[in-house]
């Protein structure tokens, strides 16, 4: 994990801060806590701790509420946009070995296949 990654998911602001970072009341923080949008990490004394990966996903919900979603649709939207994120990940990864193998095994290869740029789609980035 890079350091820049890794400070995107440090638990650094207690849910006022957030709440005034993300434009949104701390009741509707709580709220996206309780039916799992965004779930912050906890503190000892059970205090919700968010990340700039939260608050930028708490923007997100928030403009997507704006557009007219319900937030059952968001969490299942949310839902299918990390689950594609590690698909890709994976089918990269995957990609990386079949090359490799490919080039220690020339003469098993039937047909060297067209490279092709390999998108990851970050559905956490910054709005």
């Amino acid at each position: 994990m890079n350091t820049e990654q890794g400070d995107e998911e440090l638990a650094l602001y207690v849910i006022s801060v957030a709440a005034e970072l993300s434009g949104l009341h701390p009741q509707t923080l709580r709220q996206y806590d309780r039916i799992g949008l965004v779930s912050p990490s906890r503190a000892r004394g059970r205090g919700r701790r968010y990340s700039l990966r939260d608050i930028a996903l708490l923007r997100n919900v928030s403009r997507m509420v704006g557009e007219g979603i319900n937030l059952a649709g968001i969490k299942r939207i949310i839902e299918l946009e990390s689950a594609m994120s590690n698909m890709a990940i994976e089918v990269a990864k995957l990609r990386i070995e079949v090359d490799a193998l490919l080039e220690s095994n020339p003469e098993k290869a039937l047909v060297a296949r067209r490279r092709s740029e390999v998108i990851v789609y970050n559905s956490q980035k910054s709005l």
